[in-house]
């Protein structure tokens, strides 16, 4: 199970800029105007040896505020629910709010670790103001600046404490995620493959609460599909129900060995797409795009072909992905996609031999040799396959800091032309000889 960290708390209490400093770079956008962050962001951090992602809930739904306080609450169980440990944001500057006390009051009876972070405390009068936070009844408070970087650290120190430690298992069967945006058609491809209502799809979104683990041993095919869907056929997806899409992907995506990212043929790929699958492919799993309901799109307009050529544009660089169109209503190309899953995952555990790798690789690098660097030149003697749960190559050469990515992309470009690594994530390492 993947460690997630959820940061919770009322608008513009600075939950988006405490985001970008615990995950290193500036990804949500920043606004002194609440309700600012309006797709579900999440990223990777790490900390005093242990990873984890860290996801920022936002919160905003417009229109009234008796709607927005009831998303935050929605966004506060959600996070009870699906993170392993969750950050509260509080503002020093306007004490303990209502809404404070109400979200304080979720997390008190939650089962969940919880932080308590004092935002904005920057400079000595605002320290003395910190106490006043102990009347939320929850852990001791942490003053914090998210603008400044002050008392983060101690604040990660106490988050990697209370994560819990992660244990290996043995991987017995391939492990197959099914993920992608509400209303995709998920649970009803898990329940067409499954051949029965293994999980439940209704009009009412949110049915399923956990991920459901299945285990599928039919037509010659033995694995363990990993299902996220319940979030379905809702004509507004409000921000709660995406943020909370995200929370099952991100963790069901932390498991699974190939991710079958679903997308729906009418919307195309979307942002959130894209989103998932770069995802994926940092965190070194398999990929299938699988582009359902392709029976309500008009061929004659939309070919299979450009839209498969449209998805690839989108995703590159990282484009070796195979793609299949189905429609789980009408049953069509369903064991496609369980084969394309099934192959992504032998590609991946794939181990190549050192001398026929040789044999392929150094002709190619003999034809097109890296390109010299401040007027040193580069050779590469030797390649090798390390061993790790995705193709990770190291490449042994003279001055391994100076190739260049360009060269590393066309070596990446060699090894898919010639050992078919089609929808598997590839590593590649340069080493002195």
């Amino acid at each position: 199970m993947s460690n997630i960290v959820a940061i919770v708390g009322r608008p513009n209490v600075g939950k988006s800029t405490l985001f970008n400093r615990l995950i290193g770079q500036r990804k949500s956008i920043i606004d002194d105007i609440s309700g600012v962050t309006r797709d579900r962001i999440y990223g990777d951090s790490h900390w005093n040896g242990k990873d984890f992602i860290v996801i920022d809930t936002g919160g905003f739904v417009k229109d009234s505020d008796d709607i927005f306080e009831a998303a935050i609450r929605d966004q506060v169980n959600i996070a009870i629910n699906e993170a392993s440990v969750i950050v509260f944001v509080v503002d020093v500057t306007t004490g303990i709010t209502d809404l404070d006390s109400e979200v304080a009051d979720m997390l008190r009876k939650g089962k969940k670790q919880v932080v308590l972070a004092v935002n904005k405390v920057d400079n000595t009068k605002r320290h003395l103001d910190v106490p006043e936070f102990w009347g939320l009844g929850l852990d001791e408070p942490i003053p914090i600046s998210s603008v400044s970087g002050s008392g983060t650290g101690e604040l990660l120190d106490k988050i990697t404490e209370l994560l819990p430690e992660e244990t290996i298992e043995q991987k017995k069967l391939p492990k197959i995620a099914i993920v992608g945006q509400p209303n995709v058609g998920k649970s009803s491809l898990t329940n067409a493959l499954l051949g029965e209502e293994r999980n439940i799809v209704t009009d009412q979104a949110g049915t399923t609460r956990d991920s459901i683990h299945t285990e599928f041993n039919k037509f010659g095919r033995e694995l363990l599909l990993i299902d996220t869907a319940g979030i379905r056929k809702k004509s507004k997806v409000h921000e709660n129900l995406e943020f909370y899409s995200v929370m099952r992907a991100v963790k069901a995506l932390e498991e699974a060995d190939v991710c079958i990212v679903m997308v729906d043929a009418k919307a195309g790929l979307e942002s959130q797409d894209v989103n998932l699958i770069w995802l994926a492919h940092r965190k070194h799993k398999g990929v299938v795009i699988v582009v359902n309901k392709w029976d309500l799109v008009e061929k004659e307009t939309n070919t299979a072909r450009d839209m498969e050529q449209r998805i690839k544009e989108k995703i590159a660089p990282f484009s070796d992905v195979p793609v299949v169109f189905t429609s789980v209503h009408e049953k069509q190309r369903l064991l496609k996609v369980l084969d394309l899953a099934i192959e992504v995952y032998d590609r991946k555990t794939t181990v190549i031999s050192t001398s026929k790798l040789n044999d392929i690789m150094l002709k190619a690098i003999e034809r097109k040799p890296p390109p010299s660097h401040r007027g040193l030149y580069i050779k590469i003697k030797y390649v090798t396959q390390l061993r790790a749960a995705h193709p990770v190559f190291a490449f042994f050469c003279n001055h391994p800091t100076h190739v260049k990515d360009s060269y590393k992309s066309f070596l990446e470009n060699q090894l898919r032309k010639n050992f078919d690594f089609c929808g598997v994530p590839i590593s590649i390492f340069f080493r002195d000889k």
